[in-house]
């Protein structure tokens, strides 16, 4: 009950004109930076940071937060239209989005991640206001070995379901892998495959590389085949979800943000792995698993609403540990610190006003987000009535700009084109390119948790499985992996029965 009324107090101030200002303002951004290619919802903050100078506190939240889940949602539009996230929680909604809209139904597709974002930042944010202490005592006891496994799941899942073959699939993987050992390695500060380049030493932006790999990758492969025919304008569709696409799509809008909520509450990638399991489990349960890769709707529904749940996670452990587990949570932090205010588990106490006002503008700026988004769903769709020819070269304009945008450097740019022309041959030999994306954003990280559950074994490879936590995951992980032949050995054993059953009634009559 004292959250109930302190959350009811914090409609009383969200709700407050200016506040509600903020919140349009940052929801009308975040959406705008989110449909820009490499300009993702951290960048937007960071850059707003001095223009937040002059507000208070509980203004300047309030209008961060709208950036977050409005820059989440623009992601995802660019994603199911043009095959080019906006930013790295938003890759997911490409599989299924873009082949949607290529077959006339972009609309569709975007009213389905519209309600989505909506279905799970409101299950998200109720879950903030209930669970938080709960789930931020769970992320306390969750070490190095526990993130490993989690990884490792998300790896093994993204190259069981994507693409004609797992090998396949793990090349890919490997691609991204190998692509995430640029840079300086954390633990000796080494140099690897950096080619004597201080650029490379900070390692390729996990931006520059989804840009590349998407939107460069798909320019230069619709580019080598408009010389054989002429690109035409990709119809529109319906703007609104039909009633069968309702009944494929509401399950996993309530099934998303159980994923994706207690993933963003723990520091193991974000909204991205979350996002990737919805797939995959959207996939698993799908009565209409032939349209996966062509266009399923509940493979956009599913995800998008993991997403935003993950980002109502997010606050969950930087409000009461401190503990930034996105970028756009650590950028916050640093906002937190800019204004002297400290967030852990006193900050409810010490600041209850700006706490519960920003978690009931939330609710505020997912209202918005809807009443925003989805009337304009057909609008966005339109997008694709834009000759081909001119469409891509629009999408190489802005993925070139929001490259560069990153970092500032030309040589971005050269990065850019290089894994551009990485994406186009993984197009040419038939290598789904999810897993490469994966590999680079947490290939990295699992590197630096498997060092450490290393060093706190003293090299043991026990350390791996020390945890109930982690010999759970990797107990599904070999369910993941060994499903495919245990499938064939139910298959074989029921067709042996059948071929007996059938022996058995020849043999009778």
């Amino acid at each position: 009950m004292d959250s109930l009324n302190s959350l009811i107090d914090g409609f009383g101030t969200a709700l407050t004109p200016m506040n509600l200002l903020w919140a349009a303002i940052g929801v009308l951004l975040g959406t705008a930076i989110g449909v820009l290619p490499g300009i993702g919802p951290a960048m937007a903050v960071a850059l707003l940071l001095p223009v937040t100078y002059g507000l208070d506190p509980t203004g300047a939240f309030i209008m961060f937060a709208g950036i977050y889940y409005g820059a989440m949602f623009g992601g995802s539009t660019t994603s199911i239209l043009l095959n080019t996230p906006g930013e790295s929680a938003a890759v997911v909604a490409a599989i299924e989005g873009n082949p949607m809209a290529k077959a006339g139904r972009g609309a569709q597709a975007l009213a389905a991640a519209a309600i989505g974002h909506f279905a799970g930042g409101m299950i998200g944010t109720i879950l903030l206001v209930v669970l938080a202490p709960t789930v931020a005592s769970l992320a306390i006891g969750i070490g190095a070995p526990d993130y490993f496994a989690i990884m490792v799941l998300a790896f093994i899942a993204v190259t069981s379901v994507l693409g004609a073959s797992r090998i396949r699939g793990i090349a890919s993987l490997l691609i991204g892998l190998t692509i995430g050992l640029v840079g300086l390695d954390q633990m000796t500060g080494q140099q690897r495959l950096t080619f004597g380049s201080l650029h490379l030493a900070d390692g390729v932006d996990v931006v520059i590389v989804a840009v590349g790999l998407f939107a460069i990758g798909e320019a230069l492969w619709v580019a080598a085949h408009l010389r054989r025919s002429t690109g035409k304008p990709i119809p529109v569709g319906r703007p609104w979800l039909g009633r069968t696409d309702l009944k494929r799509t509401w399950k996993p809008w309530l099934r998303g943000p159980v994923i994706g909520f207690p993933f963003g509450a723990i520091p193991a990638g974000g909204a991205e792995i979350p996002t990737f399991l919805s797939y995959v489990t959207e996939k698993r349960l799908s009565k209409h698993r032939d349209q996966f890769g062509k266009g399923a709707i509940e493979g956009v529904a599913g995800p998008e609403a993991a997403a935003s749940a993950s980002a109502a996670g997010t606050l969950v452990s930087m409000l009461t540990l401190g503990l930034p587990t996105t970028a756009v949570a650590a950028v916050m932090l640093a906002a937190f610190q800019q204004y002297g205010i400290q967030p852990g588990p006193l900050l409810f106490e010490r600041e209850p006003e700006l706490v519960w006002g920003l978690i009931a503008s939330l609710f505020v700026g997912m209202v918005l987000l809807l009443a925003l988004n989805l009337p304009l769903a057909p609008v966005w769709a339109k997008l694709l009535r834009i000759p081909r020819p001119y469409l891509y070269a629009g999408i190489l304009f802005f993925a070139a700009v929001g490259a560069y945008a990153v970092g500032g450097e030309s040589l971005d740019l050269v990065i850019l084109l290089v894994i551009g022309l990485i994406g186009f041959g993984m197009r040419r030999y038939g290598l789904p390119v999810l897993p490469a994306v994966i590999g680079v954003i947490l290939g990295p990280a699992a590197e630096q948790q498997l060092r450490r559950a290393l060093q706190i074994s003293d090299g043991s490879v026990t350390g791996l499985v020390n945890t109930p936590f982690s010999v759970t995951v990797y107990v599904i992980v070999v369910l993941i992996v060994a499903w495919p032949l245990i499938g064939r050995l139910i298959a074989r054993r029921r067709g042996g029965r059948k071929t007996a059953e059938e022996s058995r009634t020849v043999s009778g009559g």
